[in-house]
């Protein structure tokens, strides 16, 4: 199967070369390290004898982010060395800024290639891999194995459209899936999914899911949640709609629920955070006509401002603290998968979304169950809740206070995970 795997994978590899590199360009930074992606990252010694060096690969930005508390337990455990690498240049700027200090060695993670894969296991030399969420990479995984090292995936999701990929394939989804000496499941249906997929029962647990766990380095005062009003040139005592991780179309929404809002009397701002910063020069036309600022130009918005457009990087946690109300991106048709309703949740801020969260779906479902969030089927029904949100601060509370319980309730992964790690290590 790896032969297979290691013949299609050069052909497949220049069908998909204009893709990732049109991309790489307009997303910007992936000159930083580029050698690490044909296994040039830096030859490590070998462990100690007695350490165990874990290897950690997080694809992008929001899976890093999860890692938080979990790197914080092991990298405070004697005996444990830390190597993180993610995928994408913007995961890969927060872990030099946020978890290099803590770790070995942090690097951008090779393309799965037989020679450029061999040549990192080769340098970095771990005793311990552990992949993220749904990243199944058979050349990384089969390094693995060859060289007996444990291998464990953490905070495990199954999506619909992977369920249904990994059926019609079920024979080398298994044999993938085999592989892993545990598997740490985001939810009970999650876990049914593996499972469904030939997963042992003795092999996975429900670990829940590490974002949970996380939450903004800093929670605001309500003096400095007003100063972060100013610096966007919003006006204290008016409304606040958070864009929270948007996709296309999602934005001509939130203007259009903004006007209807302004029509009936109400002085609000709207917060546009897109999921991807470089979207910038597609949203700018949409918000030209009003007074706006672009964060990525200059902080500091001039008073009046009607929309502030976030095109930075890892500030949604603490940008999200100054909204009264949020709609969760990527769940208005087209748009299909949903973004993480998690961190508003964390924070108390009421929030709306689109009918498509499917990668979410366990999430939201028991966030609807708890009164925690509302879902729309479409965008005149994303307008009338954010209308119907204004007019009422008392949903706004109920859903707020809600949304802190569901979200308590649910915290406690990076204890299972972190358990779970230790467990396998102390067998080796």
């Amino acid at each position: 199967m790896i032969w297979l795997y290691r013949i299609l994978f050069i052909p497949a590899l220049i069908i998909a070369m204009p893709y990732y590199a049109m991309r790489m360009i307009r997303r910007g930074g992936y000159a930083k390290d580029f050698s690490h992606r044909f296994g040039g990252q830096k030859n490590l010694p070998a462990p100690a004898n007695g350490k165990s060096r874990i290897w950690i690969q997080a694809v992008s930005v929001g899976e890093v982010e999860a890692l938080a508390p979990l790197v914080e337990k092991l990298s405070a455990t004697p005996d444990i060395e830390l190597v993180i690498t993610t995928t994408t240049s913007t995961g890969y700027k927060i872990l030099r800024d946020k978890y290099a200090p803590k770790c070995l060695y942090v690097g951008v993670f090779p393309m799965d290639f037989w020679l450029f894969s061999r040549r990192a296991w080769n340098k970095i030399k771990p005793t311990m891999a552990v992949l993220m969420e749904g990243e199944l990479w058979p050349e990384h995984m089969h390094q693995a194995k060859a060289r007996k090292v444990p291998l464990m995936l953490i905070n495990a999701r199954m999506s619909d459209k992977s369920f249904a990929r990994y059926l019609r394939i079920k024979f080398f989804a298994r044999r993938l899936l085999d592989k892993f000496a545990k598997i740490g499941a985001s939810s009970e249906l999650d876990m049914s999914r593996f499972i469904a997929l030939g997963v042992s029962p003795s092999r996975i647990f429900v670990s829940g899911n590490l974002k949970f766990d996380t939450l903004p380095s800093a929670i605001l005062s309500k003096e400095e949640k007003l100063a972060l009003r100013r610096e966007m040139g919003f006006d204290k005592e008016s409304l606040v709609i958070l864009g929270s991780s948007t996709w296309p179309g999602e934005e001509k929404m939130l203007i259009d629920a903004m006007n209807r809002l302004r029509g009936e009397g109400f002085y609000c701002h709207l917060l546009i955070v897109p999921r991807h910063a470089e979207r910038r020069n597609e949203i700018l036309p949409l918000i030209k006509d009003f007074p706006h600022a672009q964060r990525s130009v200059q902080r500091q918005a001039a008073p009046g401002t009607l929309i502030y457009l976030a095109d930075t990087t890892g500030e949604m946690k603490t940008l999200a603290q100054v909204a009264d109300m949020a709609f969760i991106g990527k769940s208005l048709s087209p748009n299909i998968g949903g973004q993480t309703p998690i961190d508003c949740a964390a924070l108390g801020v009421p929030m709306i979304y689109g009918p498509y969260m499917t990668n979410f779906r366990r999430v939201c479902e028991t966030l609807e169950r708890e009164n925690a969030a509302i879902k729309v089927p479409d965008a005149p029904a994303a307008i009338a809740e954010l209308t119907r949100l204004a007019q009422s601060p008392e949903l706004r509370d109920t859903l707020a206070q809600a949304a802190k319980k569901w979200h308590q309730s649910n915290i406690g992964a990076a204890d299972r995970t972190y358990d779970a790690i230790l467990k396998i290590i102390s067998a080796k």
